[in-house]
């Protein structure tokens, strides 16, 4: 593979490891540990509500826009204009939209307050995300990967100097932890522009209404797709905050384990990035997929298990380790959420495959049906079990979608079961429990538990060969 894509694809994971962990259990963790829990769970319930209708913003433009500046550099200049006008037109209906629904579920004047900036902050990443587009369509990936990070660290740096620098005169809220988000993202967007400015010499606000329509028609099907799986992601915090007395409270539990799916799930995001455009090339040339599919799915899915397994164990421990208030429930959120985590894991293969394949039909259908579900699920699970019945209605959905996704993708690719790959498997996880129980038998800590974790199952999983490294080596090559 060409030396390029792996410089770039390491400065991408690198930046990517080393500062959005900070930023979640370093800044998000010490927000949520300093402020009331319940100002913490409003906030929570508000962002989820604000990225529910966030697909608006963009209704597939970005990833469209993407593919074509890759393919033909000369239309950035042409289009970039009317497609930046026309997201600015999108981002009011965004706002109608969001602030209608919250007056329907009843939200008051505080919580629209509050709903006003993260819906602003909500319209700046689309933006950002939009505008970044366009200079990965232009090869310009090491500066790509250091805009992905720069909203992190000047979020970091403004949290920081208001949590540690004495630059206010009252107790550190969680509004301030807002205006910090927006001034970075604000920041953020006026740097990515003006380099567009830079590279095409010239800007004008229009609308090419035509090759719009025409645009919306071809990415409809995957904004449907975003808006449906975007509702099942994150409705769970929401009606935990709507259909509770002490809402806030249940949504700051939900959160506290939410946190760590959150930062594991940013692998599964860059690794579907990785996967999308090699299944499609593969498909195209109508290669075999079969030895890809399952060494990224083993890439995935065994240390997502692994980690959820390590969880079963030492939840209540990770728990005390990171928050300064919490409850029992906590520990028990943070184990299923991370079973969670194993099903999410596998739909980042095989969601991906079939989004390679152009099977948005199905993947849709799936999406509602999963949209649906977990909807019923919690309406039944809430009252009775709070912030756990929560999470078990996400931990039935994300599974049921992975099954079905499974299974359409072997309706459609005819794929052969491994019966040996599934033994070594399940063989390995009866070891790796028994590593676990051991270890918690023994009262070792939990960060040498970890490390040993880590370690034995880096060291068992080329052992059984379930992953080699020849495969790993040969995935980069092609890709």
């Amino acid at each position: 593979m060409q030396r390029k894509f792996i410089i770039n694809l390491a400065l991408l994971l690198l930046l990517n490891f080393l500062i959005k962990p900070f930023w979640i259990f370093g800044i998000d963790r010490t927000v949520q540990n300093m402020v009331p829990s319940a100002d913490y769970g409003i906030y929570f319930a508000l962002f989820n509500f604000s990225i529910l209708f966030s697909i608006l913003l963009d209704l597939g433009l970005t990833n469209y826009n993407n593919k074509n500046i890759a393919q033909n550099n000369h239309i950035l200049s042409k289009y970039f204009s009317g497609l930046l006008t026309f997201k600015f037109l999108l981002s009011l209906i965004y706002f109608l939209v969001t602030f209608v629904v919250g007056y329907v579920v009843g939200y008051d004047s505080a919580r629209f307050s509050m709903l006003l900036f993260l819906s602003i902050n909500q319209f700046l990443i689309s933006l950002i995300l939009f505008m970044r587009s366009n200079i990965s369509g232009l090869q310009l990936f090491g500066m790509d990967s250091l805009l992905s990070v720069l909203d992190k660290v000047l979020m970091i740096i403004f949290c920081a100097v208001l949590l540690w620098g004495n630059v206010i005169n009252e107790p550190f809220a969680i509004l301030h932890f807002i205006y910090a988000q927006t001034a970075a993202y604000l920041l953020t967007a006026i740097v990515v522009f003006a380099i567009i400015v830079f590279k095409t010499k010239v800007f004008t606000f229009q609308l090419n209404l035509p090759f719009l329509l025409v645009t919306l028609k071809q990415t409809f099907p995957y904004a449907f797709l975003v808006l449906t799986m975007t509702f099942y992601y994150r409705l769970d915090a929401i009606m935990l905050d709507l259909m509770l007395p002490d809402g806030e409270h249940e949504a700051a539990i939900y959160a506290q384990a939410y946190r760590l799916l959150d930062a594991t799930s940013q692998i599964g995001v860059l690794f579907a990035g990785l996967l999308l455009p090699m299944f499609a090339l593969m498909i195209a040339q109508k290669q075999k997929l079969d030895d890809l599919l399952r060494l990224s799915f083993s890439l995935l899915f065994i240390p997502s298990a692994v980690l959820a397994i390590f969880c079963l164990f030492y939840a209540e421990q990770i728990i005390s380790l990171l928050y300064v208030n919490h409850e029992q429930s906590s520990s028990n959120v943070l184990i299923l959420l991370m079973f969670c985590f194993v099903a999410i894991a596998g739909t980042y293969v095989y969601g991906t495959l079939l989004t390679s394949k152009g099977s948005l039909k199905q993947l849709n259908f799936i999406a509602v049906i999963g949209l649906i579900l977990n909807f019923v699920l919690n309406l039944i699970l809430i009252p009775t079990y709070k912030a756990e019945g929560s999470a078990i209605a996400s931990l039935i959905t994300q599974f049921i979608v992975l099954t079905a996704q499974i299974f359409v993708c072997n309706m459609i690719f005819n794929f052969a079961l491994n019966y040996q790959y599934i033994f070594k498997v399940a063989f390995f996880f009866v070891v790796i429990l028994a590593i676990i129980f051991g270890l918690k038998s023994v009262d070792v800590s939990l960060q040498i538990s970890f490390l040993i974790t880590v370690l034995l199952s880096s060291v068992l999983v080329f052992l059984f060969k379930i992953i080699s490294l020849k495969d790993i080596l040969q995935l980069i090559k092609n890709r």
